[in-house]
């Protein structure tokens, strides 16, 4: 559909868009046996900057539905439409993962349950119905409940199976939750016992997308100038970064549980860069050097639907005389490492290419 008129926080657009670039390339490398380890997820424990690309979507997220609802969540007569909308778009993501699982791996016998768009999806339905109908008072409130009472079941309360608490992948509570509700048939298939995107872990994740929403709602007060509300949120972002590794001391930052030190400890990363972008781009003017990442920040979820289908159908095909891209242009003469990291980035520009197009023709698809 054609853009709308409404003037975009530009800054939140780049930073939006570098998350997505990041997402594509981590997810799509040339040789998954080649990867530096920056471009990798953490084992379990522990932070790597890959582990900080979900959470900083989730995080825009929020940031993005106080910019988009602002005003019209100060009317109760929109609030039915506003919650329909967003119940919607929650049906529809779920609904393009499941759709592209099929295409990829048919027969609904093994589906996989839970994943990243299902996340995004539950936790911005859930994230609206708070701001359209809470203050932030109690937003704070709950965030709090959330953190701290994901800490207590997960460290304190014993996992009905075991008869004991614990952090480990296949024993821990939500593990426990996600084979109750799916069965090992429908979770994450590298470990059939457990789901990095599984049902109990949305919880915390909701806490990331509160954060979101309290920073936007922080920049678009009223009466207070750029250069206050930049150095607060550095402030808060040091804090919270501060916060979590104080309190994965004994809570392990973790991604794959979505700890409650993980909120805080990757929201307060996400905080900075926002508050350096936000400061670079919307009060000092540097917009140019920025503008790269602004198609796939515009075009987000079409920018990542279009990652899982691209590699499939096009750049891991062996079409070109019998290899794949990988093996045409970067495998002969690149160290294997570079190599894979350079197929990512191909892919990065491919999807980039795409949605530059939407974006001069002014065209951002909503789900």
């Amino acid at each position: 559909m054609p853009a709308t008129t409404k003037p975009r926080l530009l800054s939140l657009d780049v930073f939006r868009g570098a998350t997505v670039a990041a997402m594509i390339w981590v997810n799509n490398p040339g040789d998954w046996g080649h990867i530096y380890a920056p471009l990798e997820h953490s084992a379990w424990n522990g932070c790597t900057p890959t582990d900080l690309v979900f959470p900083f979507f989730l995080f825009i997220v929020g940031v993005s539905i106080v910019y988009a609802m602002e005003s019209k969540a100060e009317l109760s007569a929109n609030h039915p439409k506003m919650l329909w909308s967003a119940f919607r778009r929650m049906l529809v993501l779920i609904t393009i993962s499941l759709i592209t699982q099929s295409l990829f791996h048919p027969g609904f016998a093994h589906l996989r349950y839970p994943g990243v768009l299902q996340r995004i999806g539950v936790v911005y339905f859930i994230s609206t119905l708070f701001y359209i109908k809470t203050t932030q008072k109690t937003r704070d409130v709950l965030l709090a409940a959330l953190l701290i009472g994901y800490y207590i079941i997960m460290v304190f309360l014993p996992v009905p199976d075991t008869g004991k608490a614990s952090l480990d992948p296949e024993t821990n509570m939500g593990a426990w939750v996600d084979r109750l509700v799916f069965s090992t048939n429908h979770l994450w298939s590298e470990s059939k016992t457990w789901d990095p995107e599984g049902l109990f872990g949305t919880l915390p994740s909701i806490a990331t997308c509160l954060l979101g929403i309290r920073v936007g709602s922080w920049l678009k007060r009223k009466g207070v100038d750029d250069s206050t509300k930049v150095s607060w949120l550095f402030t808060y972002g040091i804090t919270a970064v501060l916060m979590g590794l104080l309190w994965g001391l004994f809570f392990p930052i973790n991604k794959a549980l979505w700890t409650s030190s993980y909120v805080l400890f990757s929201g307060g990363w996400a905080m900075l860069g926002l508050a350096m972008c936000y400061w670079l781009i919307d009060v000092q003017g540097h917009k140019k050097p920025a503008m790269f990442f602004v198609p796939l920040g515009v075009n987000a979820i079409t920018a990542y639907v279009l990652s899982n289908y691209i590699p499939h159908y096009i750049t891991n095909k062996p079409y070109f005389g019998g290899q794949s891209l990988f093996q045409l242009l970067f495998q002969p003469y690149f160290m294997p490492y570079v190599a894979s990291a350079l197929s990512g980035l191909l892919l990065v520009f491919i999807i980039w290419a795409l949605m530059r197009v939407l974006y001069k023709l002014k065209i951002v698809i909503k789900v």
